[in-house]
């Protein structure tokens, strides 16, 4: 069988290579990893790439990089990304982040605030699809929270990290899911359960040991946040039709125009400010929607001269068996999401290569693309010149790597990936036959 595997060509893999040293070094040279546009880089990686194979003319490798990115998996990726933007902002505009930020509060018992400020970032980040933006919202109420208590910020903010990594990699509206399912050709209900069940004992391990670990500090009384109920409705909507199995796009739209009613109908805006809430929403995707084709037509003239063959051959000539598998597809997207910190770029690269080893395999997709969304969001939440920890630690007023040994969902999340990988076989059987029932 290995005989019958295309060596291919390692240097076809040169463009990734080209990439990782703009990204990375601009980084390194700078101290600001976000300095070199990663779009910008992979522009250039392209260019490298169609300097190779001079058999083939310039029009034809162009026709190539054309075709990989408009790949069908790569434009509906597109499509629910800015699907996605624009559901996210229009339910923030009408104040959904702010009133589900607030009923979380509420609800919560005073000498339980950290462990539940962990479960309130869960629940928003799942509902937003943002773990930045969750950061954002759930950083300041930490904060305070953290002079109230005398608890360390570091260990609130980690806390608020932790929760807000747990939606990243288990939203249905987070763009490292949708990636995930697109490149591995799985349903978004199906990943979830698989993913949830994988992740489930990191999330409760974490609140069990921050609930210990804040046992000895003063509790504050609860104060009166206000919220209006209605316009938590979206967030529901969505993750109710998602685990419902409803169509992404009829899921999305229709939580779109439900939020618009509703904030149209408490005045949050009028149809004007629904419109250019959708429209905000949509351009805040672009560089990412951009981002993705051009990676896709990258990765196709990657694959065209060889390139992808030879990654398969060294991987599988590495390993001889399905769990070798799985513990390099999950190497390959832990390593990207180190090299560019970003974990939806890591999966976007790193998933057609995945897809072909998984199909080699015979990995369940499901299982793959909870892999490379596991691995690649248990990476991102600890880097330090990642977005989370950097957004984290300036609302805070803190470096980066005063958080980090306060991360415990993301350590966590990491050990279970191991753990489902080197018992995978139960998780799933267990997975289908409960959809079998």
């Amino acid at each position: 069988m290995k005989n019958e595997i295309k060596k291919g060509n390692p240097f076809a893999l040169l463009p990734l290579g080209v990439f990782l040293v703009l990204f990375v070094g601009s980084g390194i040279i700078t101290g600001d990893f976000y300095k070199m546009p990663s779009i910008v880089a992979f522009l250039i990686a392209g260019g490298v790439a169609l300097l190779f194979n001079r058999k083939v003319n310039l029009e034809e490798k162009m026709n190539v990089f054309c075709k990989g990115a408009g790949d069908t998996n790569i434009i509906l990726m597109v499509i629910i990304f800015l699907l996605a933007g624009a559901f996210s902002n229009v339910a923030k505009t009408m104040g959904g982040v702010d009133s589900t930020v607030n009923l979380s509060l509420s609800i919560l018992p005073s000498n339980l605030l950290v462990p539940g400020l962990f479960i309130i970032a869960c629940f928003i980040s799942v509902s937003m699809g943002t773990s930045v933006g969750t950061i954002a919202a759930l950083a300041p109420i930490g904060l305070g929270i953290a002079q109230k208590t005398g608890i360390p910020v570091s260990l609130v903010i980690g806390a608020v990290v932790g929760g807000a990594m747990f939606g990243d990699n288990l939203s249905m509206i987070s763009d490292t899911t949708i990636a995930a399912v697109r490149t591995q050709g799985c349903e978004l209900k199906d990943k979830f359960k698989v993913n949830f069940l994988i992740v489930l004992p990191a999330a409760i391990i974490t609140v069990i040991l921050l609930a210990v670990i804040t046992s000895g500090y003063i509790a504050i009384p609860n104060q009166n946040y206000e919220y209006e109920l209605i316009k938590v409705l979206p967030y529901i909507l969505v993750l109710v039709g998602a685990l419902c199995g409803v169509n992404v796009f009829a899921l999305l739209g229709s939580g779109v125009l439900f939020a618009g009613i509703i904030g149209i109908a408490t005045k949050s805006f009028d149809l004007l400010g629904f419109i250019e809430a959708v429209s905000g929403g949509i351009g805040g995707m672009y560089e990412l929607s951009l981002l993705s084709i051009v990676v896709g037509g990258v990765v196709g003239l990657i694959k065209f001269n060889g390139g992808i063959d030879y990654v398969l051959y060294f991987v599988t000539s590495k390993i001889n068996s399905k769990k070798g598998a799985e513990f390099g597809i999950a190497a390959l997207v832990s390593v990207i999401d180190l090299c560019t910190a970003n974990n939806t770029v890591a999966i976007v690269a790193a998933g057609p290569l995945a897809k072909d080893i998984a199909t080699k395999y015979d990995i369940d997709p499901r299982k793959t693309a909870s892999i490379l969304d596991i691995f690649s969001s248990c990476w991102q939440g600890v880097i330090p010149y990642g977005a989370q920890l950097l957004t984290a630690a300036g609302v805070a007023g803190i470096s980066p790597v005063e958080i980090l040994p306060y991360l415990y969902y993301p350590g966590l999340m990491f050990v279970c990936g191991i753990l489902s990988i080197a018992f995978s076989k139960p998780i799933i059987d267990k997975v289908k036959s409960h959809n079998v029932a």
